[in-house]
């Protein structure tokens, strides 16, 4: 005789990767992997997209093309790759540009935070930087005080998008920008392919040779094939109530930003 066990129902699930986990436990489970990985998270995002990865970022700071006097909140700004583009952007502009400007970076790891801290100390760029330990569910700020709020390679961590997506329409100001640039859906088969044999077999072993974390990068494949695609997320950002959103696909739909303002 055969007995059949009837399968876990879990309650208020989530997706981690392709497993499914608590609501509740996803952020903890999110938090450990950016803490284990904080110090060689650059390196490792330099070689997993041999440097395109900045690319994508200068695209975006190109779409958001900022402005002085400003507020800007970075979430899952973690080591600093966007605030500091967009500080030096700003700083293009003129001797002065910066000095009516606050950029605030937030993130659930402190270990982010504190590799992003080192970097802005050895950069050089030690004004105009606020280094905020918070969850993109719950942001530690006022409502309408922010003029422009990005995100990058971070909502698809959230446990609840709908929730990350609502916080900010509420902390933006009429007329304030949200800009965010995440890893989205092949547009073109045959890359899609190609992405995908690299994504699952090349990425974890990358990531246990320089980071000794193949789970993290195991994660980070499977994550993405989890997050909503271009059209969906749109209509997802739509819903909070935010409008005029634009889509722009890059590297073939690999990564993507989506634009959007409250009005």
């Amino acid at each position: 005789m055969v007995a059949w066990m009837t399968p876990r129902v879990v309650e208020n699930p989530a997706d981690f990767g392709f497993r499914t986990v608590r609501m509740a436990d996803k952020p903890r489970l999110v938090q450990a992997i950016f803490d284990d990985v904080a110090t060689r998270y650059d390196l490792m995002n330099d070689l997993m997209s041999a440097g395109v990865h900045r690319l994508w970022k200068s695209a975006m700071i190109d779409w958001l093309a900022p402005r002085a006097p400003a507020r800007f909140l970075d979430v899952a700004g973690g080591t600093g790759d966007v605030a500091f583009r967009i500080l030096n952007r700003l700083s293009a502009t003129g001797p002065n540009a910066t000095g009516d400007v606050t950029v605030t970076l937030l993130d659930a790891s402190e270990a982010m935070l504190e590799t992003g801290r080192d970097r802005a100390i050895d950069a050089g760029i030690l004004q105009g930087l606020h280094w905020v330990r918070g969850d993109a569910e719950n942001l530690p700020v006022e409502d309408v005080s922010i003029d422009y709020y990005t995100i990058a390679f971070g909502i698809r961590n959230v446990a609840r998008v709908e929730r990350a997506l609502e916080e900010a329409y509420r902390v933006l100001k009429p007329g304030g920008r949200f800009l965010c640039l995440e890893f989205s859906q092949v547009l073109l088969p045959a890359l899609g392919a190609v992405y995908d044999a690299y994504s699952f077999r090349v990425l974890p072993v990358l990531g246990e040779i320089v980071t000794s974390n193949r789970e993290a990068y195991q994660y980070l494949a499977e994550s993405i094939r989890r997050f909503p695609d271009q059209r969906k997320f749109a209509a997802m950002i739509g819903d909070t109530g935010l409008a005029q959103i634009k889509v722009r696909n890059l590297s073939g739909g690999i990564a993507a930003l989506h634009s959007a303002w409250r009005i």
